[in-house]
């Protein structure tokens, strides 16, 4: 059921397998196929594996959008994304073709079996935090009201991000 109201929201994509630069671009287009208006991408991070360390490096990036799709619609929009991309969480926080995370849904606070916003990890992840940063600095989050750049100055999170060049 769609909301009537347009939602800003901010996804997180991640790929480690593949040719990741490509698998980022194609979930981003997929997205305006899937009622989800894309108005600003980050930078591409390459990141190091946080948690299953035994995988290859990350791509990674923040996608800022707006949609009328109700926050579980959404989620079911992007999980078709992964499926049809072909991504299968075999491991869990393991390798992935692609993944796409919902970090907030406008500024809600939703807890539900299916789907917690904002995400419950993100201020633990410099991957998720650095490139949201770079395009939503001073975006509140819905829970610790502090901005998604306070977020990142004292996540503990030492993980190697860095811009990745060429991409």
């Amino acid at each position: 059921m769609a909301d009537p109201v347009k939602k800003k929201v901010y996804l997180s994509l991640g790929s480690n397998l593949g040719d990741r630069a490509k698998n980022l671009h194609d979930a981003i287009a997929a997205l305006g196929n899937a009622g989800v208006q894309v108005v600003r991408i980050s930078s591409l991070y390459e990141t190091e594996p946080v948690d299953y360390l035994h995988q290859p490096w990350f791509l990674n990036c923040a996608v800022e959008a707006e949609t009328e799709l109700a926050s579980l619609d959404l989620l079911r929009a992007v999980r078709g994304i992964e499926a049809q991309m072909g991504s299968k969480k075999l491991i869990a926080k393991g390798p992935r073709l692609i993944d796409i995370d919902i970090l907030l849904y406008g500024n809600e606070v939703i807890d539900t079996p299916e789907l917690r916003v904002p995400h419950p990890r993100m201020h633990l992840r410099r991957f998720v935090l650095q490139p949201l940063a770079e395009i939503a600095p001073d975006v509140q989050h819905a829970v610790f009201h502090l901005s998604i750049s306070e977020l990142l100055a004292r996540t503990l999170d030492k993980s190697a991000v860095r811009v990745a060049a060429g991409l």
